[in-house]
């Protein structure tokens, strides 16, 4: 095969690529949403037919061919189709080693794994759940073994999620964050009187708070030509071009602030996903980077923009108006308290930025005492309840709100956790970057954040998947340095609670 003939090759490889992933994720976002609950079995063996036809072409011997060429004349290849070639030639060494049927039965597994889950978390019932995590375990300790043989499985599990990451950078920065941060929570504990936020629990019409959700992503400067709002269980973005992105949410009358930072949350996902490189898009480059990247993005925008003064202070007038009289007795300064109100609690979902990351904390450790076989899926319930209550200090009612909270173990997504106290922590550094430039708080304070949107887009979004996660953020903050998170914490903190 000619460079040329593979440069061809490359080009249909690419199309054909993308409309299975396209169709899997439609798929996947209509059971996750609109989808009748009895549609589960006949999603989960069409998704699994689109998995073998990937699997296929990942591993067709045309496909191989046409990469080793690239490969070999690489040094003759424009920067972006050397990077695909990289990238492309990573997936099938990995993908190849995994067989064919087993590789089917997972996609198949984890689909169906997903339907059960939402019926368990609506009856509070793990029993349910509870064979199809084992089995997801399972197949997710053989597959990490199969892509990466030369790894230890917890850790090759990781690197599907943060390429690199390991169990052991893991157990230091969990390590750093309990040593500067049970402190403080301490602290704040003792001065819980001082935040009230009972407020934010009285009725708030569902339908006001869609409205609401409109102009929040309008202050978000989201594109609403390509993203669209729907309503699931466990809020959600998925992304399928720059030019298809959508994102999801939850409504509950009386946990205003639960939909409008999910919202947030899920909108800094969506930036990042709308503003990858138009050259990138519908190649194996055109998405983010990896998931502690995402998160940054997302947990950045949630916490780091959206608890802000400057923040509250252009949502607070809407809410007040909209919402009236529910609000009337709460002023500005009332409300960006409220909003940062910190307390352990049991719905990660819904944590305050102080102690989320101890709710990362206990996932982290059931899912690698779950690969190391110390644990199996029986004992998840018991032990998730035993480490809320060592960290959290709180007790576990039910397992709605316990075992059955996230769906990201139905999903298959063990070792994604880590992802999201890392982005959480990679926030404080582009803080501080992005302030060298321009006035933060000015920019939020105009009521929208174009300008806090033009900056990451330069700095990260633009890239997708061109640049290695720990290079791309060096490239913009220099070092990772999880005291920058700490500090950011202490001295927000310090303040909202007179400290």
């Amino acid at each position: 095969m000619t460079v040329s003939q593979a440069l061809e090759r490359l080009a249909a490889y690419e199309k054909q690529a993308f409309a299975y992933n396209h169709a899997s994720g439609v798929l996947y976002y209509d059971g996750a949403t609109v989808a009748p609950k009895g549609s589960a079995d006949v999603r989960a063996d069409t998704l699994g037919e689109l998995s073998r036809m990937s699997y296929i072409l990942t591993t067709a011997p045309e496909t191989v061919e046409m990469l080793q060429t690239l490969v070999q004349a690489r040094d003759r290849l424009d920067p972006v189709t050397a990077r695909k070639v990289s990238e492309l030639w990573r997936d099938y060494e990995q993908t190849h080693r995994i067989p064919q049927e087993e590789f089917v039965a997972y996609q198949q597994l984890v689909s169906k794994a997903d339907a059960v889950w939402h019926e368990a978390k609506e009856r509070s019932d793990y029993a349910l759940f509870e064979p199809y995590l084992q089995r997801i375990f399972d197949s997710c300790r053989r597959l990490a073994g199969c892509r990466q043989p030369e790894k230890d499985p917890y850790d090759a599990q990781l690197d599907q999620f943060e390429r690199g990451l390991t169990r052991d950078t893991c157990d230091r920065f969990f390590a750093a964050l309990r040593r500067d941060l049970v402190p403080l929570i301490e602290q704040v504990q003792a001065h819980a009187d001082r935040v009230d936020d009972a407020p934010l629990h009285r009725d708030f019409p569902v339908a006001i708070q869609r409205e609401f959700t409109d102009f929040v992503m309008g202050v978000m400067d989201i594109d609403r030509d390509h993203c669209i709002v729907g309503e699931t269980e466990h809020p959600f973005t998925i992304n399928f071009s720059r030019d298809d992105v959508r994102i999801t949410t939850n409504y509950h009358a009386d946990l205003v602030a639960s939909s409008l930072y999910s919202v947030v949350h899920e909108g800094g996902h969506a930036l990042y996903e709308l503003h990858v490189g138009r050259e990138l898009s519908r190649t194996c480059l055109g998405g983010g980077v990896s998931m502690a990247i995402h998160e940054s993005q997302s947990r950045f925008y949630e916490n780091i923009i959206g608890r802000s003064r400057a923040f509250c202070g252009i949502i607070y007038p809407w809410l007040r108006e909209h919402f009236a009289p529910r609000l009337d007795d709460v002023s500005p300064e009332d409300f960006y308290r409220m909003i940062n109100k910190a307390q352990p609690s049991l719905i990660r979902t819904e944590a305050d930025e102080l102690t989320y990351c101890l709710h990362i904390m206990v996932r982290y450790e059931l899912e690698r005492r779950m690969f190391a076989g110390e644990l199996t899926a029986h004992d998840l319930p018991a032990e998730w309840n035993r480490l809320y209550k060592a960290y959290l200090g709180v007790d576990v009612p039910n397992d709605r709100e316990g075992i059955l909270q996230d769906s990201h173990w139905a999903n298959g997504n063990i070792g994604y956790f880590p992802s999201y106290a890392i982005g959480s922590a990679y926030g404080a550094q582009y803080l501080r970057q992005m302030q060298k430039d321009f006035d933060v708080s000015a920019a939020v304070a105009t009521g929208r954040l174009t300008q806090i949107n033009r900056w990451l887009e330069e700095k990260i979004w633009k890239y997708g998947c061109m640049k290695d996660p720990t290079p791309l953020f060096e490239s913009v903050c220099g070092p990772f340095d999880p005291t920058c998170y700490t500090a950011y914490l202490r001295d927000k903190f310090t303040e909202v609670y007179g400290l």
